[in-house]
């Protein structure tokens, strides 16, 4: 990936999969037992935060939040500047399933931008592409 960061003038990272991780894979088949099971989980990297040192100078690099809608802002706010971003898309938990989304687009500038209605999420795909391009 850091070839491609040092020669990129636009970054889009997509949103993480997952922030945990089982620590350990079983080999085989858990058999069921009355004792019930605990899973041990550790942090997946953290991707985005992992490019700093291989982006290219001057480039723009936006990334995506996922939280529930009552912290959505402050988080959104605290990842664009702790790592770096020109941008980051602020997307409500409560729309993860749902068909459509109301996403808000925080810049490093400080403007928040968003389409003036909840969107599907292909035609929101299409909006933030015409915005960052």
């Amino acid at each position: 990936m850091g070839r491609e960061l040092r020669n990129s003038d636009l970054v889009v990272m997509a949103a993480a999969v997952a922030d945990f991780r089982p620590r350990s894979v079983a080999a085989g088949k858990l058999r069921r037992s009355g004792a019930g099971l605990t899973v041990e989980l550790e942090a997946v990297p953290d991707l985005l935060a992992s490019t700093l040192e291989a982006r290219k100078a001057g480039s723009r690099v936006f990334g995506f939040a996922l939280e529930p809608a009552d912290r959505l802002r402050a988080s959104a706010l605290e990842k664009l500047a702790r790592k770096d971003l020109a941008g980051i898309v602020a997307n409500p938990l409560e729309t993860m399933d749902a068909p459509d989304i109301d996403g808000t687009l925080f810049l490093r500038d400080g403007r928040e931008l968003s389409p003036d209605r909840r969107l599907a999420k292909r035609a929101f795909a299409a909006w933030l592409t015409g915005v960052i391009a």
